[in-house]
């Protein structure tokens, strides 16, 4: 009897973490990551500030977690929308609306990226993974030489890859730098220049 007592805490501990990292999202997006407290985050929870640090030591700690549970929702949503290269375009058009509805947490990506390309930051080896993840994703789409047919002639799944990478991280931060600036457009663009438009090629990610 005396161990399942005892399991009891720890079989609430996903959901509970998984509350925390909703009310952290909520937090930071609308306060900014400076002025967001864990004692503001662990209110929203439903939680006291020492139930919080049972979970996580600290805000750096949780802000990557916050990041990598929306890289999650993300990519999964991103596998059911996109089922050819045709899709592609307007779902990344659709993805950068609703970046642009958070400015503060694409701020935040972006900031703790560029912080995480040092090898002692605590969040340098999930960046690296995260990178090589979506890399490997991606260029897994292109299983057969009928949906490599797809890409613009002497482009590799490969190279695509990283070429998607950057566009996308690159036109966001502009963004933030310039909020008026269109790109959607561009995003799409780039969708059109790398893949010929024929309709023919299906990534299967």
């Amino acid at each position: 009897m005396s161990q399942a007592k005892a399991r009891g805490p720890y079989a609430k501990t996903p959901a509970r973490r998984a509350e925390i990292v909703r009310a952290a999202r909520d937090s930071f997006a609308e306060r900014g990551y400076a002025n967001a407290s864990l004692r503001d985050i662990a209110e929203r929870a439903g939680i006291t500030h020492a139930g919080l640090l049972h979970h996580f030591r600290n805000k750096d700690e949780l802000l990557a977690e916050v990041l990598a549970d929306r890289d999650s929702e993300e990519w999964q949503h991103g596998v059911e929308e996109v089922d050819s290269t045709d899709r592609l375009g307007p779902y990344l058009a659709e993805l950068i609306h609703r970046h642009q509805e958070a400015p503060e947490l694409m701020r935040l990506w972006i900031e703790l990226a560029a912080a995480a390309s040092r090898p002692d930051h605590p969040a340098h080896a999930y960046f690296v993974d995260r990178y090589e993840r979506s890399r490997a994703q991606f260029t897994d789409g292109f299983p057969d030489e009928a949906s490599r047919a797809g890409l613009r002639k002497g482009v590799s799944p490969e190279s695509a890859a990283i070429l998607f990478q950057a566009v996308l991280n690159g036109l966001q931060l502009q963004w933030i730098l310039d909020q008026e600036l269109d790109i959607v457009g561009p995003v799409t663009d780039f969708v059109r220049l790398l893949f010929e438009g024929n309709g023919e090629a299906s990534p299967q990610g």
